[in-house]
C-alpha cells in the first residue's frame, strides 16, 4: 500500500516527545524518514523536564517500527553550530530534506515587568529566533531542490495577548511573521511555509506548566484556555494530523497562512 510520504526526509526540531515525537512518528508511519533534532537537557528555562537522550532513542525505535529511518541528533535550536552540523549529518544520511517542522518551543508564566533579561531571552531566542537559525540552514537545500514545507508551530498566542505570557505570545506573533515573510520569499522557489496554532496540547510541557503553578494540567488548562468544546486540551495526534496535511500534496496550494487547531477557542 503506498504511503504519501514515501522517499520523503522530514527534520523535526524539538523531536524528543510532545508534538514533535508524535508528527515524527506520524510521519514515518507514512513513509518518510525522520531527522529528529532535540536538545535532550535541562536549561535554566522553562524549569520543567525537557526531553532527554532516552526519549530520542526511543523515537528512533518506534520509528523503525513503522518501517521507516531516523536519525536522532542531539542539539540545541540556538546554536548555529550544532544546527550546521546536525543539517550536514542529514543531508549525508538521507541526502535531502523535503519537510521542515519547527516544533522546539518553551513557555513559561511572569509579569513582563518582572521578567529577567534572561528569561526573556531564553523564551525568545528558542521559540523564535531558533526556528529562524533551523530555517536557515535548510532553506538553501529546500531551494536547489525545487521544493520543500516549512511548518512553524505557533500558538493560538498568535493572534491574542496573554496574562504572564508576554514573552511567549510576542515570540509566537514574531514566529507567524517569520512565516508569512518565508511563504513570500520562497514562493518562487516552489517552497511553502505556513504556521499551525494549538490551543493547549497533553503534553510534558502542559504538565510541567501545570507543577511549576501548583496546579493539576485541567486546572491550568480550564483558567487559561476557555476552549469552546468540551475538552481541557487537544492531543499531540491532532497536531501530528494538521501536519500530515499541510506537508501533504493535498495542501499544495497553501502557503503564508495560519492553520488554527483551538478547540473553538478563538471563536469566544
Amino acid at each position: 500500500m503506498a504511503r504519501d510520504f514515501e522517499g520523503k526526509v522530514a527534520f523535526i526540531t524539538g523531536a524528543a516527545h510532545g508534538q514533535g515525537g508524535a508528527v515524527a512518528l506520524a510521519l514515518a508511519g507514512e513513509g518518510a524518514r525522520i531527522a529528529a533534532y532535540d536538545l535532550a537537557r535541562q536549561i535554566t528555562y522553562p524549569g520543567y523536564k525537557l526531553g532527554a537522550p532516552e526519549d530520542l532513542a526511543e523515537l528512533e525505535q518506534e520509528v523503525k517500527n513503522r518501517g521507516s529511518e531516523a536519525l536522532a541528533l542531539i542539539g540545541d535550536v540556538r546554536e548555529d553550530a550544532a544546527i550546521a552540523k546536525a543539517v550536514a549529518e542529514t543531508m549525508a544520511r538521507f541526502g535531502r530534506i523535503d519537510i521542515l517542522f519547527n516544533n522546539a518551543g518553551i513557555c513559561f508564566y511572569g509579569k513582563s515587568h518582572e521578567l529577567s533579561e534572561e528569561a526573556w531571552d531564553a523564551m525568545l531566542d528558542i521559540n523564535l529566533k531558533g526556528a529562524w537559525l533551523v530555517g536557515r540552514r535548510i532553506i538553501p537545500i529546500m531551494m536547489q531542490q525545487s521544493a520543500g514545507v516549512i511548518i512553524n508551530n505557533a500558538s493560538i498566542a498568535s493572534f491574542r495577548g496573554m496574562n504572564r505570557l508576554s514573552h511567549y505570545a510576542a515570540s509566537k506573533w514574531g514566529l507567524t511573521g517569520l512565516t508569512k515573510s518565508w511563504a513570500i520569499e520562497l514562493a518562487p522557489y516552489g517552497i511553502r511555509a505556513v504556521s499551525i496554532h494549538p490551543t493547549g496540547v497533553n503534553t510534558p510541557m502542559n504538565d510541567g506548566l501545570a507543577e511549576l503553578e501548583g496546579k493539576t494540567p485541567r486546572e491550568i488548562a480550564e483558567a487559561s484556555a476557555g476552549n469552546l468544546l468540551p475538552v481541557p486540551w487537544i492531543e499531540p495526534e491532532d497536531v501530528a494530523n494538521a501536519v500530515l496535511y499541510l506537508a501533504s500534496d493535498k495542501a499544495r496550494y497553501v502557503t503564508g497562512s495560519q492553520f488554527v487547531i483551538d478547540a473553538g477557542l478563538l471563536t469566544r
